[in-house]
C-alpha cells in the first residue's frame, strides 16, 4: 500500500512541475546568467586580465584537507566553488586566510578607534634604503661549493641567472666557515669549508652575483646535542630525532631564537644581501606527538611561536641593510591543517618578511592535488595552481602593511622516487618557470640538490643583475 500510493505521489508531483515548469524556467536561466556574469567578471578583476584561452582552470584543494588526504580522496571540479565558501578555522587566528580572497580586503580603522600597538611600532622607526633585486637565483650546497662553485659562477655569467643561495649553516647544524659566534665556537660548529669567506664572498660580488645565505633553522643536531636544555626531548626526557635520527631544537627555547639571530648577523656582516632561513618550521616525522615543549607551548601555538620568532630577526637584520626570507612548504599556501603541524602561515609570515620563498617541487604533491592525477607530470600546471592560491592569500594583507614578495623553489631534479615521473629537463623546467610569470610573479630559485642544472632551460643573460 505504501508503494502504491509513493508512486502515486510521485505521478502527481511530476504533472504539478510540468504545469510550473514554463515561468519559473526563464527566470532560473536569467538568475543562472546574472551569476556566471558576476562570476566572469570577479575572475577577470582579480587574474587582473592575464588570464587566456591556454590558462588551465584552477581547481584548488579542499582547504580543511591536507596533502595525505588528498592524496586518498583527490579533488573534482566541484572544488572550484571553493571560492564561495567562508571556512571556519577552529583555534586558528581570524588572519589565517586560506584562498579567501572573495572577502573584502581589510579597510582603515574608524577614526575613534586605536590601532593595535604592535602594529603601530613595529619598525616605525626604519628607513629602508635597501635595494631591491629580482632574484633568479640557484642553491649551491656545502657538500659541493669548492667543486662547483666555478661552473656554477660560469653559469650566472652566461644566463639569466644573477642570485646564489649559499649553504652558511648546514643541515647537520655546521657553520660552513669559521664564524665569529661564540656559541657556534663553543658547540664545535664553525668548519673550513669555505676556507676564506671574506674572499669568496668578495669574488661574487665583484661578478655582481646577489648572495642570499642559507640558513638552517630548527633542524639542529649540532646546538641539540651540545645544548642539550635547547633540545626537543619526549615526555619521558629522552631526546627526540626525526625519521633519519637527527636531532631538532624547541622553538619555545628563546636561546635557539638569540643564536640564529647571531648567525644571521654574522652572515650579513661578511657581505651576504639576504639570509634564508630553511626549516623554520616543527618536523613532521613520526613521534612528534610525544614530544613535551614546554611550559611555554601551553600559552602560544605553533603558528605564534614562528611568527614571532621571525618577527625579531627581522627587526635585528633589516636594519643592518640585509633582507630576510623564509622557505616554507607549499601546501602550507592553502591547507591549514598542514599550517598547523608544521607552524608556518603564509598569510602571517609575509606580513614581516621581505620575501617568503614557497618550495612548490611538483613532485612533493601527493596524487590528486589541485585536480592533477599525477602532480609531477605537471609541472606547469601544479607551479601555477600553487602560485595563483598564494596571490589569493596575500590578497589579504592590507596594502598599507608590509607585504613579502614571493620568490619560489623550483624543481631542477628528477624525481626518480616518484612513480609515474617525468625526466624534468629544459621543458619541464622552463614550464616551471613560465608558470610564475602567469601566476603574476617575477622572481623563483631552482632547487637541485648535486647542483647539476640544466642550463638550456634558462634564457641567455641580456640583462645582468637586477
Amino acid at each position: 500500500m505504501n508503494n502504491i500510493y509513493y508512486g502515486m505521489e510521485l505521478k502527481t508531483s511530476k504533472r504539478r512541475r510540468k504545469r510550473r515548469k514554463g515561468p519559473i524556467l526563464p527566470i532560473l536561466l536569467l538568475l543562472a546568467i546574472g551569476i556566471g556574469v558576476g562570476v566572469y567578471f570577479l575572475a577577470g578583476k582579480l587574474t587582473a586580465d592575464k588570464k587566456d584561452d591556454d590558462t588551465p582552470v584552477i581547481l584548488a584543494p579542499d582547504p580543511t584537507k591536507n596533502y595525505v588526504e588528498l592524496t586518498e580522496q583527490g579533488t573534482d571540479s566541484s572544488q572550484a566553488e571553493w571560492v564561495k565558501r567562508d571556512i571556519e578555522q577552529d583555534g586558528t587566528d581570524s588572519n589565517d586566510i586560506y584562498g579567501l580572497w572573495t572577502q573584502e580586503k581589510p579597510t582603515e580603522a574608524p577614526a575613534d578607534t586605536e590601532p593595535d600597538d604592535e602594529e603601530k611600532i613595529w619598525m616605525g622607526d626604519f628607513v629602508d634604503t635597501r635595494e631591491k633585486v629580482k632574484s633568479k637565483g640557484v642553491y649551491v650546497s656545502s657538500s659541493y661549493i669548492n667543486k662547483k662553485l666555478d661552473a656554477t659562477i660560469d653559469l650566472v655569467d652566461k644566463t639569466e641567472l644573477n642570485t646564489m643561495v649559499i649553504d652558511i649553516k648546514t643541515d647537520a647544524g655546521y657553520i660552513t666557515y669559521q664564524m665569529d659566534c661564540d656559541v657556534a665556537r663553543e658547540i664545535g660548529a664553525c668548519t673550513d669549508c669555505i676556507s676564506d669567506i671574506n674572499a669568496t664572498v668578495k669574488r661574487l660580488k665583484d661578478k655582481g652575483i646577489y648572495l642570499i645565505a642559507r640558513i638552517v633553522a630548527l633542524k639542529d643536531p649540532m646546538l641539540a646535542a651540545n645544548k642539550p636544555e635547547l633540545a626537543l626531548k619526549n615526555k619521558d626526557g629522552s631526546v627526540f630525532k626525526d625519521n633519519a635520527g637527527l636531532r631538532w631544537v624547541n622553538p619555545y627555547e628563546d636561546k635557539v631564537w638569540e643564536y640564529l639571530t647571531e648567525v644571521c648577523r654574522q652572515a650579513v656582516e661578511v657581505g651576504f644581501d639576504e639570509v634564508n632561513l630553511d626549516y623554520i618550521r616543527f618536523s613532521t616525522d613520526k613521534g612528534m606527538s610525544n614530544v613535551d615543549f614546554g611550559p611555554k607551548a601551553e600559552q602560544m601555538t605553533r603558528i605564534e611561536v614562528i611568527t614571532e620568532g621571525i618577527r625579531k630577526i627581522c627587526e635585528e637584520i633589516k636594519p643592518m641593510g640585509a633582507f630576510v626570507s623564509c622557505d616554507v612548504y607549499g601546501a602550507i599556501i592553502s591547507s591549514s591543517v598542514d599550517a598547523k603541524i608544521v607552524g608556518q602561515s603564509y598569510f602571517n609570515m609575509a606580513k614581516y618578511l621581505d620575501y617568503i620563498c614557497p618550495m612548490v617541487y611538483p613532485s612533493h604533491y601527493g596524487n590528486g592535488y589541485y585536480g592533477l592525477d599525477y602532480p609531477d607530470t605537471h609541472p606547469y600546471e601544479l607551479v601555477y595552481h600553487a602560485l595563483m592560491d598564494s596571490q589569493k592569500v596575500l590578497y589579504m594583507i592590507d596594502p598599507e602593511e608590509n607585504k613579502a614578495e614571493v620568490r619560489p623553489w623550483l624543481q631542477d631534479f628528477t624525481a626518480t622516487w616518484v612513480s609515474p615521473h617525468l625526466t624534468y629537463g629544459k621543458k619541464e623546467v622552463r614550464d616551471e618557470i613560465n608558470a610564475v610569470y602567469d601566476a603574476g610573479y617575477t622572481q623563483w630559485l631552482l632547487w637541485n640538490a648535486a647542483i647539476s642544472y640544466t642550463e638550456d632551460a634558462l634564457e641567455p643573460d641580456t640583462a645582468g643583475v637586477g
